[in-house]
């Protein structure tokens, strides 16, 4: 147990310092809700300063952005590869793998649905299935190498997915001036898209991104709580070594959970290129990685919270493209938002695992 002492002067005290055996989990809730409130606060306060009328910021980032049809729909649109990478998240952080990657893996997840599309590969009524298992695959695919290379020879993942990254982006760029680039004009883009390769739409104009974003949820949530593979997660997230001294298969059970995060992260790359931009481009994946990391870790890793997450990120996003147009504050105020937000949410992992406890007496 980790203990420190505190003198006040004057007085026979002092406070010990003390790691906690467990907590409740609503007190953890109440806690984490704490420290959101208060990176909230904060925020607030470096959007006033930035020049937003601190009474506009109740009406930017809630009434005009979550009570508006038109503005929730973009955040339920902005939100769903924000959950896919977000769930990518949670499953590898689970695994103690610190999948880094998720923008590579994006990157490869639309490059392989985009290849369905510009080889023709499949019917019209089969062609978006294709492109989706062609996402997640790539993903999978380009998720294998690092972890391997942890498992095998012990390279750290953070370095090796951080790496891949930097090719899957140049390869990216490659591909989109040159072989994949538009005939048509000279951006760095792909053709459009044929309407039957695009997610559909249903109701009042939402994207069927939705739907599946939901469902994958649940998906993870099923194999986090209560398949057999899960278990052996819960295992490996408190304890490799007391999972492998009791018969665990921690080797494999990293291995699945990594892949299916690599293949989260592809179906994300999916996402934004065949609901969102309409085609391969240059910069679709930007920021959705560090907001993978971001989601994940404002969760716990916990499937459900991680939705809940994504939406406050997206909600984010949505607001933020409006301080830009009404107020001119530039859009890397909002990744400030987000980094001031991990900052809180990590100080109250403090709160979480240790307590302050009084001592009478003394020298």
């Amino acid at each position: 147990m980790s203990e420190f002492a505190l003198r006040r002067p004057l007085m026979n005290r002092r406070y010990a310092l003390e790691v906690r055996q467990q907590m409740a989990w609503y007190w953890q809730a109440l806690i984490i809700a704490g420290s959101l409130i208060l990176g909230l606060l904060v925020s607030g306060t470096i959007l006033v300063v930035a020049g937003v009328p601190a009474g506009e910021l109740l009406n930017e980032f809630v009434i005009l952005t979550l009570f508006d049809a038109q503005s929730l729909q973009s955040v339920l649109f902005q939100a769903s590869p924000l959950i896919m990478v977000g769930l990518a998240g949670c499953l590898a952080f689970r695994a103690k793998f610190w999948n880094l990657g998720l923008e590579g893996q994006m990157i490869f997840g639309a490059i392989g649905a985009t290849a369905i599309t510009m080889w023709d590969i499949g019917s019209p009524a089969i062609r978006l299935p294709l492109m989706m298992a062609a996402a997640m695959a790539c993903g999978l695919l380009w998720a294998i190498a690092p972890v391997l290379l942890r498992l095998k020879l012990q390279v750290n993942e953070i370095v090796s997915t951080l790496m891949l990254n930097y090719i899957a982006i140049n390869f990216l760029l490659h591909l989109m001036y040159g072989a994949w680039k538009d005939p048509k004009d000279a951006f760095p883009y792909s053709p459009k898209y044929e309407s039957f390769e695009l997610l559909p739409e249903f109701g009042d104009g939402l994207s069927m991104s939705i739907p599946i974003a939901i469902v994958i949820a649940l998906v993870v949530l099923w194999f986090i709580n209560i398949s057999r593979a899960g278990l052996y997660l819960r295992f490996v997230d408190k304890s490799p070594q007391v999972a492998r001294s009791v018969g665990v298969p921690v080797a494999k059970t990293i291995l699945l959970a990594v892949l299916f995060s690599g293949a989260l992260a592809g179906l994300a790359g999916l996402m934004v290129a065949a609901g969102q931009e309409g085609r391969l481009t240059h910069s679709f994946y930007v920021g959705y990685g560090f907001s993978g990391i971001l989601i994940a870790f404002l969760a716990r890793n916990n499937p459900i919270a991680a939705t809940c997450a994504a939406l406050l990120i997206a909600t984010l996003f949505v607001a933020g493209r409006s301080l830009q147009v009404f107020y001119q504050i530039p859009f890397a105020m909002v990744q400030l938002i987000q980094a001031v937000l991990v900052i809180c949410v990590a100080s109250s992992d403090f709160f979480i695992r240790h307590r302050i406890r009084r001592v009478q007496g003394g020298e």
